[in-house]
């Protein structure tokens, strides 16, 4: 390839070479450097890079057919992917939307969950109360769901903000209120607010069960689930489970929600759900909902691509290989294995103040001070500066700023569901590397070992 200057434009002027193949958790650009993919690109390739079985099942279905729309044809990726889906999801959750990314999949859930209101003569609740900090994807209706200001603010004038209450970041808290006290305080912020709003007026309370970019693998107490489930139910408030990031098995269960015997009315998925190999995400609601839309004349909404036949395939033989390879058990191991292995380097490094997540979803967060959890000084910039020292070593992580954007460190460490020990050992080793690299530049201080 020419170095003459791109035509494309993403996010930034960072350079990045070629990529060349992939491999397992391995990438390769054209130089032949190797790279461990240590945050699965951005969550999304569970199962790792150039499954066989996977390509096979896609190729096959490119020799049938690669489009059929969804209004001339059904097809049998497609119904098949969507038993697949209804046959792991909990309770009476069966009827499954196809999109093709998360923040489609999130747009979906709330404009299904606002004409069901309607159908049901509740034309009054609009109003979607999501947390502060979060990520919910960024066309507008999600955007409006997001709390992370660097991405929101600039396109206020826009769009319909939404309501938000604090994320449980019980972690920087300083009480003598224990876990369980901590999580019930947190729940009922969710209660105050449908009151300040007017139940009448709110239609839905969206979360992320597990954090995802912008809170870093934030994980609340347990009593949290359950207060929050209880609260939408006083209200009539539909609950909807946000797990673009953590379902189809990133957390040790297919979907988060399973951690705490939570029944969502709705959940939105994607990234690892067609693992990288197709652009795929779904919206999962019950049949009484779905039926209600229907009867009233249809779902008033939809995308060219949704349910789109190459993908589906690509989406079935991931969920084969999971089941195959018995995955979702090796990332509960393995996840607790690499966390332990995290919450190891607190003792090296003062400056990580707290390891979080569950299963594979893991991060770390980097503070001055880690009795009051006051963060780095934002002019550092290391929620950059690390992830170029560890690209510079081989490994990629995943960062975003802890504190709705503005300040804060933190990285996510997500390699797909079929690591194993050894390539945990190899993470750690440049991860080590990058944090040494780091103390030096800013001063920070390191522990001797």
């Amino acid at each position: 390839m020419s170095n003459k200057t791109s035509n494309l434009f993403y996010q930034s002027r960072a350079p990045r070479p070629f990529l060349d193949r992939a491999e397992g958790i391995y990438m390769y650009d054209q130089s032949g450097k190797r790279y461990i993919d240590g945050s699965s690109g951005a969550m999304v390739s569970n199962i790792g890079h150039s499954n066989p079985n996977v390509l096979e099942a896609m190729k096959a279905q490119m020799d049938k057919s690669t489009f059929g729309y969804r209004l001339h044809f059904r097809t049998e990726p497609s119904e098949d992917l969507a038993s697949m889906v209804a046959e792991r999801m909990p309770g009476n959750l069966d009827r499954v939307f196809f999109v093709s990314g998360g923040s489609e999949a999130v747009e979906s859930a709330i404009k299904l969950a606002r004409q069901y209101a309607i159908t049901q003569g509740k034309s009054s609740r609009w109003k979607v109360i999501s947390r502060f900090p979060s990520y919910h994807g960024s066309t507008f209706g999600a955007l409006a769901l997001t709390g992370y200001d660097p991405l929101a603010r600039p396109f206020d004038p826009m769009m319909r903000d939404m309501p938000k209450i604090a994320a449980p970041a019980c972690y920087l808290d300083r009480d003598n209120l224990t876990d369980e006290q901590r999580g019930l305080k947190y729940a009922e912020l969710l209660r105050d607010e449908i009151i300040k709003q007017g139940p009448e007026t709110v239609l839905a309370f969206i979360m992320e069960p597990i954090g995802g970019a912008s809170t870093g693998a934030l994980v609340a107490p347990d009593s949290y689930y359950g207060r929050i489930a209880e609260i939408c139910k006083e209200f009539g408030i539909l609950l909807i489970y946000d797990e673009v990031m953590t379902g189809v098995g990133r957390t040790g269960s297919f979907l988060a929600a399973n951690h705490w015997d939570i029944e969502p009315d709705i959940v939105a998925m994607s990234k690892g759900f067609a693992a990288g190999y197709a652009p795929l995400g779904a919206v999962v609601a019950r049949e009484t909902m779905v039926e209600a839309l229907l009867d009233a004349g249809g779902f008033l909404h939809g995308y060219t691509y949704a349910g789109n036949p190459l993908a589906c395939a690509a989406g079935v033989a991931v969920l084969k290989e999971i089941d195959r390879l018995s995955l979702i058990d090796n990332c509960a191991a393995m996840g607790a294995l690499l966390k332990s292995r995290l919450e190891g380097l607190m003792e090296r490094y003062p400056f990580i103040g707290d390891v979080r997540g569950k299963g594979l979803l893991l991060a770390f967060e980097l503070v001055s001070d880690k009795d009051s959890m006051t963060p780095l000084p934002k002019e550092y910039n290391c929620y950059l500066e690390l992830v170029e020292l560890a690209y510079e070593r081989g490994l990629i992580i995943y960062s975003r700023r802890t504190r709705g954007g503005v300040e804060g460190d933190h990285f996510l460490v997500a390699p797909a569901m079929i690591v194993n020990e050894s390539q945990i050992d190899e993470i750690m080793g440049i991860l080590i590397e990058s944090l040494d690299a780091l103390a030096a530049k800013f001063d920070l201080p390191v522990n001797a070992s």
